[in-house]
């Protein structure tokens, strides 16, 4: 049984605050060159309650880890413990010089899959946000809050992200996609289709942005532009593709995925506002190709799961989301037939792999 927030610290919060994952529909690893996204709100959220201290103490619980207790931090002297109370620890840490004046103590509760590519971290930064913002009454707009989000997980944690996620956590919603060019972080909002619907699916297999192969593509990405004489691989476009397949392996092919995939995200929105659901879907497909053979951030069972869930009627199209090295998939389908699609694919999954896949969208409930 969980705690209350009473239970734990022996009052009522003041302030209750959450904040959805997200998925991304296309435009992956183009946020941290300073291209295009287009990621939507789940129906899925971290919610974080608080209450203000009279001392410099904070005292943060999370439900997810029930049998833990409370860990300790105080605002004279944040560090990083390496544990999931740096994404606290770095949000206070980044809101210091806005207003926070005392500690307190926080109760954090998510319905996010850890380690899903579903922004599970950006929607605890932004959520911890929210809750210390009205509790302090600090000036900051939603999309200053994403910001300090972003540096929390960069400069704190250390996990080296773009913007897209807290962008979409802190001001994206359900009842359409965010298309947002990072560089400038001018957004619009994409409504889908009304005969579509999104079908999310976590292959059950777990990845992280702190570690591992995502901070070597966005060196690589680095380098890339450096040898195409630009500051960012946004600054090349489809008439530069005889010079990067000039560049050395595998920069060439980091390279082309970020050039063709910065187009398809601008071609899908332009596709969704159309009604073009079958063009749609073909850039979803187009652009897992992209990430599984140019960009290699995709696994065995996450291009299987891709494969299965893309063959059934229904289907317009699926791709992997979010980092990559595992985490989920999304596919544009037709309205109504989330659960029918979903349960399919799930159950052919897991006969084949040991990594339990699971339905998230449309239905938290068919969670297996």
């Amino acid at each position: 049984m969980s705690l209350s927030f009473n239970d734990l610290f022996g009052r009522n919060p003041i302030v209750t605050a959450s904040a959805p994952g997200r998925v991304n529909l296309i435009g992956e690893h183009t946020d941290y060159n300073e291209g295009f996204v287009l990621p939507a709100a789940l129906p899925l959220a971290t919610t974080v309650e608080l209450a203000v201290r009279a001392d410099p103490t904070v005292r943060v619980w999370s439900a997810e880890l029930p049998s833990d207790q409370p860990q300790r931090f105080s605002l004279e002297s944040i560090a990083r413990a390496d544990d999931w109370t740096d994404y606290l620890r770095g949000i206070t840490w980044a809101l210091l010089d806005h207003g926070v004046t005392h500690g307190f103590d926080l109760r954090v509760s998510s319905s996010i899959p850890v380690g899903s590519g579903l922004s599970s971290s950006a929607a605890l930064l932004v959520a911890a946000g929210r809750a210390i913002r009205g509790a302090f009454h600090l000036a900051i707009d939603d999309l200053e809050l994403a910001r300090l989000a972003q540096k929390a997980e960069t400069d704190f944690v250390g996990a080296p992200v773009g913007i897209m996620d807290q962008m979409a956590c802190s001001l994206a919603d359900q009842s359409s996609a965010l298309l947002i060019d990072t560089r400038t972080l001018d957004y619009s909002r994409v409504e889908l289709p009304p005969a579509t619907a999104l079908l999310v699916i976590d292959s059950g297999e777990r990845h992280s942005h702190v570690t591992g192969g995502y901070r070597i593509r966005r060196q690589e990405c680095q380098q890339a532009a450096a040898a195409l004489g630009v500051t960012s691989l946004r600054d090349v476009d489809h008439r530069d593709l005889a010079a990067i397949d000039a560049l050395r392996q595998p920069l060439n092919r980091r390279a082309r995925h970020v050039v063709t995939e910065n187009a398809r995200v601008i071609a899908t929105a332009a596709a969704l506002r159309a009604g073009n659901v079958e063009e749609a879907g073909r850039l979803f497909c187009a652009s897992h190709a992209s990430l599984r053979d140019d960009f290699e951030v995709s696994t065995p069972a996450v291009d299987a799961l891709v494969e299965e869930t893309r063959s059934r009627p229904g289907v317009y199209g699926a791709r992997i989301t979010g980092g990559g090295f595992g985490g989920a998939i999304v596919a544009l389908i037709e309205a109504g037939r989330g659960n029918e699609i979903g349960d399919a694919s799930v159950d052919h999954h897991n006969t084949r792999f040991s990594h339990r896949a699971a339905v998230i969208v449309p239905a938290p409930a068919y969670r297996r």
